[in-house]
């Protein structure tokens, strides 16, 4: 961490279900004993503030306010939440122009305060905003990415759990590309302990491989619509992802998490914003891993890295 940063502060800008979900996720968690909440509705920021204050006499001390952009200043990780939410029908790249336009007034505030923490995008479509983020930042690219497939390869292990039959930690996989519709499950690289999926799946009585790695990776891919469809929005899950990737942070973990970063010659896709695992710690990103893939999930990894530059191409940043 650099000098001025309270390793033991962190700020949530946006109060919505995904940022005070989020607060709630960070408060048990532990790691901080400081939180700063930051929304355009003032109340709003306020009543979170003290609804989750109220809950500490069963936790840990904390300071839990709201606050504005200079409150921030000293702050280890700012959590980026604020945004339109995803509605019924509607893909993530459907939310692009809205979202550019709040991060425009969002992200200069934390600029010119020339702030030192790291900034962890999770608003939606993530990978465009975590680029139109470090270009309005200016800062580092390691200390500007996004909270990526982190939630959605927690979906694959889940549902991969459920069908083998054996603990969801227990599974290696990730979701790569976009977090959205072309995203991509790296089954070249996925194993549950270290044995190769399609041997575990034998093992466990499987043979349909391609029959159920289909049907796997379409559940992954339809969870946020699926549940969006029955209950307006998703928010628990991703919550749990942001404190995930806040722990790997304040603990230096050094753990692989696949975040949304900036790629530079991965599979030969440069300069644009993608999920892949990569190495994280108390200075945001230390290196990215470039995992193995199979020839069709590398092609399929440019093409959502195609759609999404056509996106990028279109704003006016």
């Amino acid at each position: 961490m650099s000098k001025g940063i309270n390793s033991r502060k962190v700020a949530v800008i946006g109060t919505g279900f995904v940022g005070s979900s989020s607060a709630f996720a960070l408060m048990e968690s532990g790691l901080f004993t400081e939180m700063v909440l930051i929304d355009a509705d003032k109340n709003r920021a306020e009543g979170e503030a003290l609804d989750i204050s109220h809950g500490l006499p069963f936790a840990r001390p904390m300071k839990i306010a709201a606050g504005d952009y200079d409150d921030i200043v000293d702050a280890a990780i700012i959590v980026v939440t604020a945004g339109a939410g995803q509605k019924p029908g509607e893909t993530r790249l459907d939310l692009v122009k809205k979202n550019v336009a709040i991060f425009k007034s969002i992200i200069p505030e934390i600029a010119k305060r020339n702030c030192k923490g790291i900034l962890l995008i999770v608003a939606n479509p993530v990978d465009i905003l975590t680029q139109v983020a470090v270009k309005l930042s200016g800062f580092p690219e390691n200390r500007v990415f996004g909270s990526g497939t982190t939630l959605d390869s927690a979906r694959l292990k889940y549902l991969l759990g459920e069908h083998l039959q054996v603990d969801a930690r227990s599974v290696h996989a990730w979701i790569i590309g976009e977090h959205g519709d072309s995203e991509i499950v790296a089954w070249s690289s996925a194993n549950v302990s270290g044995v190769p999926i399609s041997e575990f799946c034998e093992m466990r009585g499987y043979t349909k491989h391609d029959e159920h790695m289909e049907e796997i990776a379409q559940g992954v891919k339809n969870s946020a619509y699926k549940i969006i469809e029955k209950k307006k929005a998703t928010y628990y899950g991703v919550a749990m992802a942001v404190r995930r990737i806040c722990e790997a942070i304040i603990r230096d973990e050094k753990s692989v998490l696949p975040v949304s970063s900036i790629q530079h010659d991965t599979y030969g896709i440069e300069g644009v914003t993608l999920s892949m695992p990569a190495i994280v710690g108390k200075d945001g990103i230390e290196k990215q891993v470039k995992i193995k893939l199979n020839e069709k999930e590398q092609e399929a990894l440019k093409k959502s890295a195609g759609a999404l530059k056509k996106v990028l191409a279109d704003l006016d940043i």
